[in-house]
C-alpha cells in the first residue's frame, strides 16, 4: 500500500488569520475534493484506484500529526515526488519549475505552463522504483 499524507486547515490558518471559534468542518471536505480533482486530471492515474482515510483533529494537532505520519510512512508523494498538494502558484510565479508530481503525472492545467522539471520522467521513474525497493526492504526488516 502506498500513502500520501496531507493536512486540511481553514482559510487563513497558515498565517494565523482564522477564527478559532469558527466551524472547521468544511476544510477537510474541500481539501479531499481538491485532491480528487488533482488525481482525476492526471493523464496516467485513475481516481477509482485510490482510497482515502482521514483523521479529524483539533487545529493544534494538525501539523504535528501530519509530520508524524510522514515520518512513519515516508510516502513517495511527500518524500520524493513532491507537489501533489500544491495549488496554482498564481500570477508572477509562473517561472517556477514544474513540481515533480506534475511532471510525472501530467494533467493539471496550471502546471502545464511552468518551466520543465530538472529531471526526465524516466529519471523520476528510476528514483521511484529504487525508493519503493528501499522502502519495502526497510518495512520488511522492521516486521521480522
Amino acid at each position: 500500500m502506498r500513502h500520501y499524507v496531507g493536512k486540511a486547515v481553514s482559510e487563513g490558518a497558515r498565517k494565523g488569520g482564522h477564527d478559532l471559534n469558527e466551524n472547521q468542518g468544511t476544510a477537510l471536505y474541500k481539501r479531499l475534493n481538491e485532491h480528487a480533482k488533482s488525481v482525476s486530471s492526471a493523464k496516467n492515474l485513475r481516481l477509482e484506484d485510490f482510497s482515502c482515510r482521514y483523521l479529524a483533529v483539533d487545529d493544534i494537532w494538525i501539523s504535528f500529526t501530519e509530520t508524524i505520519l510522514i515520518e512513519k510512512f515516508l510516502p513517495v508523494w511527500n518524500c520524493l515526488l513532491e507537489g501533489f498538494g500544491n495549488h496554482d502558484p498564481g500570477k508572477g510565479r509562473k517561472n517556477m519549475i514544474t513540481p515533480a508530481w506534475d511532471w510525472y503525472h501530467p494533467g493539471r492545467a496550471w502546471a502545464e505552463h511552468l518551466k520543465p522539471h530538472t529531471k526526465t520522467v524516466k529519471q523520476l521513474d528510476i528514483e521511484i522504483r529504487t525508493y519503493f525497493k528501499t522502502f519495502d526492504k526497510a518495512a520488511h526488516a522492521t516486521t521480522e
